[in-house]
């Protein structure tokens, strides 16, 4: 298979979104109408609920963009309404979905800037492995762990629920 190694990373990014869309969901059937759960946090000098949604698509939505020779665009962090959340999972998706490159583009180097004129350069597959995967996984545990100091009643299986399907019994 020539994409091997992108539709591998492709899979992985839709999985965990239909994770973080599950947390998301989890979260407004025990809040109900009450949205200011997305300005829940664990620490006052941490980003809020909502932001982690917003931070945790940016990564898999940076990956397409950089498959199609766009620069990086964040999404916007202030995440106050439920549609506004859910809209921002569907796009990263639709991003995703559209996502029609080779392998050979893990190759290419790119180059993340830090601010005050700071930048790393990586080749692609640096630039997923250390930089897109951990920076996804680091916001949506945040989210995860926000959910549960709310009282959100989620567990390792919902954090894991890509591995559901695949349980049996014996």
């Amino acid at each position: 298979m020539p994409n091997q190694n992108i539709d591998l990373i492709q899979s992985l990014f839709q999985s965990r979104l239909a994770t973080l869309e599950h947390l998301l969901k989890s979260a407004q059937t025990h809040f109900g109408d009450d949205e200011s759960f997305l300005q829940k946090r664990i620490a006052p000098d941490m980003f809020p609920f909502g932001t982690q949604i917003a931070f945790t698509c940016n990564q898999p939505r940076n990956l397409a963009l950089w498959c199609d020779g766009k620069p990086a665009d964040n999404l916007d962090p202030d995440v106050t309404s439920l549609a506004q959340a859910y809209e921002h999972i569907a796009n990263t998706n639709q991003l995703l979905s559209s996502i029609n490159v080779a392998d050979t583009k893990l190759a290419e180097m790119t180059r993340i800037y830090s601010g005050q004129n700071l930048y790393i350069d990586l080749s692609g597959s640096a630039y997923v492995n250390e930089f897109l995967i951990p920076n996804f996984y680091f916001h949506m545990v945040t989210a995860y762990d926000i959910l549960r100091m709310a009282g959100v009643p989620i567990g390792k299986r919902d954090y894991m629920m890509h591995l559901v399907p695949l349980i049996r019994e014996g």
